[in-house]
């Protein structure tokens, strides 16, 4: 289960601008629209499915207060739980009573959890394709001790985030699928405290 967070945390990163690739009228204009979208979310909520590189199946509740904050429960019996503060994000075992920390700038979270992103000047977005029903946004991991691509899956049209699938460095994927999400919601803020 951490290898599987610590993938999903290494993976998403693709927001740091840097020399923006070639794209056509459409492709920019899609992740112009997706930039967009991303940054009108100020809060939202909902359920979510994690299905892990071996078919495991895990389930639970995530929200995100932005900037910076992230928080996901999973059901029992998985006893992780993930709380992101803005500064750094913890990955506790409540059944071990542990946790890893990391800073929340050297992860990828910054992709959902930022104010100003702008996909179509990052050098790590590879690609934008339209399928029926769906805009898929393509990008690889910008941390130099991470290797990894993720597709990020939306609703066209409408932009709704649904889904997104890393494959890590030994090419193995693992995919998160959102539901019953609500946006502009109230979220206490002492749902996203890291405690020692």
């Amino acid at each position: 289960m951490r290898r599987l967070l610590l993938a999903l945390l290494m993976a998403l990163a693709a927001a740091a601008p840097a020399h923006a690739a070639k794209w056509t009228a459409q492709q920019a204009a899609d992740l112009d629209r997706i930039s967009a979208a991303l940054n009108a979310i100020k809060t939202m909520r909902g359920g979510f499915t994690q299905i892990g590189p071996q078919g495991q199946v895990d389930q639970g509740k995530f929200y995100i207060l932005k900037p910076g904050k992230i928080r996901f429960d999973y059901d029992p019996p998985n006893p992780t739980l993930v709380i992101g503060d803005g500064i750094g994000i913890a990955v506790y075992n409540t059944r071990l009573h542990t946790a890893n920390r990391y800073p929340l700038n050297g992860t990828p979270l910054n992709l959902l959890l930022s104010d100003h992103l702008d996909l179509k000047r990052s050098a790590n977005v590879l690609g934008v394709e339209h399928t029926p029903g769906e805009i898929l946004v393509k990008a690889r991991a910008n941390d130099r001790n991470a290797t990894g691509n993720i597709t990020i899956v939306f609703t066209d049209p409408g932009l709704e985030l649904r889904q997104w699938t890393i494959m890590d460095a030994q090419g193995l994927p693992t995919t998160v699928s959102i539901n019953d999400v609500q946006e502009g919601v109230d979220l206490p803020a002492s749902a996203f405290k890291i405690t020692k």
